[in-house]
């Protein structure tokens, strides 16, 4: 009989994905959690660092984190955003978080911020790669990068590298993108990386720099095998953030009944810290701690040239020489 209950609730669970609404939403993050008995997390002596942290996902995380025993080190833009949103995990959570300031669409602040960590010989196990933009108009960084582009790919690229060396001192150093469910819709146009010669439109843009983080995640992970770190991205499914409603509020007008919490969105990326090697795959796209497919339409499949090829681009443009 408990054969027969775990094959129906893995059925359950693919036939929620591919139905896309229910798998995506809060229906699927409840029903999944009940069916496989999700457990709490446990990361006493792990150190994790969490961008984008003052709002959204990247503080749920933080707060779920400090919650299970992890050192949190909370990288925010605005200084007073994060002081504020670490003043209320500490409360929450009776530990105070470590605040650091970076911009990561500022490939200089990036820099800045890597160099005064590496120096100060903080411990690190986990970095996720959370922070992210959708601007509701085209904009240029003062280093002359489109905004999106430069805060979800080449910020986030460079900070992974310069912290490599801590990453590979930890034991079990992992690195987690959240990526979106929006990254099945595209995929990455070598040729135009920053979409120059497309009208601008926020959501292709967003999902195609999307795309570009689950493929930089496989492709770390196989120049990293067997040394580590281990490479994940995550698909949070449909949270309600701030910068969702914002940036998309018809979209959380119609579906504001059935989106996840900032908590539910980021559950998977939590767990991820922690989780056993046998279930959680270097390489691999999850979204509620499962491995989930990384296509769904035929024309935004890469390959392994592919992957290698946007590897080198984003080294070229960062300026560093990776491992």
């Amino acid at each position: 009989m408990a054969i027969l209950k775990g094959k129906l609730a893995r059925l359950t669970d693919i036939g929620m994905d591919l139905a896309v609404v229910p798998g995506f939403s809060a229906i699927g993050y409840r029903a999944r959690k009940r069916m496989f008995s999700w457990q709490p997390v446990w990361l006493e002596g792990r150190a994790v660092m969490v961008t984008g942290a003052n709002s959204g996902l990247g503080k749920a995380a933080a707060l779920d984190l400090a919650r299970s025993g992890a050192e949190v080190h909370m990288v925010c833009r605005n200084r007073e955003k994060g002081e504020a949103a670490r003043d209320e995990i500490a409360e929450l959570a009776g530990v105070k978080p470590t605040l650091h300031i970076c911009d990561l669409s500022s490939l200089d602040s990036v820099r800045r911020f890597a160099a005064d960590f590496i120096a100060a010989g903080e411990d690190l196990d986990v970095l996720i790669n959370n922070a992210g933009v959708m601007p509701p108009e085209r904009e240029q960084t003062a280093e002359g990068f489109e905004l999106t582009f430069a805060t979800n790919v080449l910020g986030p690229f460079l900070l992974t590298e310069l912290l490599m060396e801590r990453l590979k001192e930890s034991d079990n150093g992992r690195v987690i993108t959240m990526s979106s469910g929006g990254m099945y819709s595209s995929g990455f146009d070598l040729e135009d990386p920053q979409l120059e010669l497309r009208d601008y439109s926020p959501t292709a843009f967003y999902a195609q720099t999307k795309r570009a983080e689950v493929m930089l995640s496989e492709e770390w992970n196989s120049r990293h095998i067997p040394d580590g770190p281990v490479f994940y991205s995550a698909h949070p499914g449909w949270a309600v953030t701030p910068g969702m409603s914002e940036a998309l509020p018809g979209f959380h007008k119609v579906l504001g009944p059935i989106l996840r919490t900032p908590t539910e969105g980021a559950d998977t990326a939590v767990w991820l810290c922690g989780a056993a090697p046998e279930d959680a795959p270097g390489g691999e796209f999850f979204e509620d701690r499962t491995p989930r497919p990384k296509y769904r339409i035929p024309r935004t499949r890469d390959s392994e040239e592919d992957r290698r090829e946007l590897f080198e681009l984003c080294a070229r443009l960062t300026g560093i020489t990776p491992d």
